[in-house]
C-alpha cells in the first residue's frame, strides 16, 4: 500500500508542478504584453508631445513673421512718405 501512495503522491506533484510552469509562462506572457502595451502608449504620447510642441513653435514663428512683415511694411511706407514730404518741399 506504501508504494501505490507514493506513486500516486509522485503523480500529483509532477501534475502540480506542470500545473505551475504553465501558469508562471502565462504569467510571464501576459507581463511581456503588457509592458510592450505600456511601452506603445509611451512612445504615442511622446510623439502626441513633439506633434504639440512642433505646432507651437510653428504658430509662433508664424506670427513672429506676420509681425515682422507688417513692421517692415509700415516703416518703409513712413521712411517714403517722409522722402516724399522732402522732395517735393
Amino acid at each position: 500500500m506504501a508504494l501505490p501512495e507514493r506513486a500516486e503522491q509522485g503523480g500529483r506533484l509532477r501534475q502540480s508542478m506542470a500545473e505551475l510552469e504553465h501558469a508562471f509562462s502565462r504569467e510571464i506572457s501576459l507581463e511581456r504584453r503588457r509592458r510592450a502595451s505600456l511601452r506603445r502608449t509611451a512612445e504615442q504620447r511622446t510623439r502626441k508631445r513633439e506633434v504639440r510642441r512642433r505646432h507651437k513653435r510653428g504658430s509662433m514663428r508664424f506670427a513672429l513673421l506676420v509681425l515682422t512683415l507688417v513692421l517692415t511694411a509700415a516703416i518703409v511706407t513712413v521712411v517714403m512718405f517722409r522722402t516724399l514730404y522732402l522732395l517735393l518741399s
